[in-house]
C-alpha cells in the first residue's frame, strides 16, 4: 500500500467517524429537546421518554431540523415559540456534543 492510499484511508475513516459523531450528537440533542417538550406537556417517566424518542424519529423525515421544529411547534402550541424551540435545539446540540466527547 502506498503512502497516498494510507492517507486516503485515514481521511475516509476520519470522515466516517466525524459523520457518525455528528449523527449521534444530533439525535441526543433531539432527545434532550424532546424531554424538555415533554415536561412542558406535563409528561413524566416512561411517557416522557417515549415522547422524546418520537421526536428523535421525527428527524428522519427530511434533512435539517425543520421537521423536528415543525413537530414540536405543532405539539407545544402556545407553550413555546419556534424561536424558543430552535434555541433549545441549538443549546442541546452543544450539550450533546460535550457529553459525547466526555464519553470517549
Amino acid at each position: 500500500m502506498t503512502t497516498f492510499d494510507e492517507r486516503e484511508n485515514t481521511f475516509e475513516a476520519k470522515f466516517a467517524h466525524d459523520e457518525e459523531m455528528q449523527f449521534k450528537a444530533r439525535a441526543r440533542a433531539n432527545k434532550l429537546t424532546g424531554l424538555w417538550a415533554a415536561e412542558l406537556l406535563g409528561k413524566t417517566g416512561d411517557a416522557a421518554e417515549a415522547y422524546a424518542m418520537e421526536i428523535v424519529k421525527s428527524d428522519f423525515e427530511e434533512a435539517g431540523i425543520d421537521d423536528v421544529v415543525r413537530r414540536l411547534r405543532a405539539d407545544l402550541g402556545d407553550k413555546a415559540s419556534e424561536e424558543e424551540i430552535r434555541t433549545r435545539l441549538s443549546e442541546n446540540l452543544a450539550v450533546a456534543k460535550e457529553q459525547l466527547m466526555n464519553e470517549v
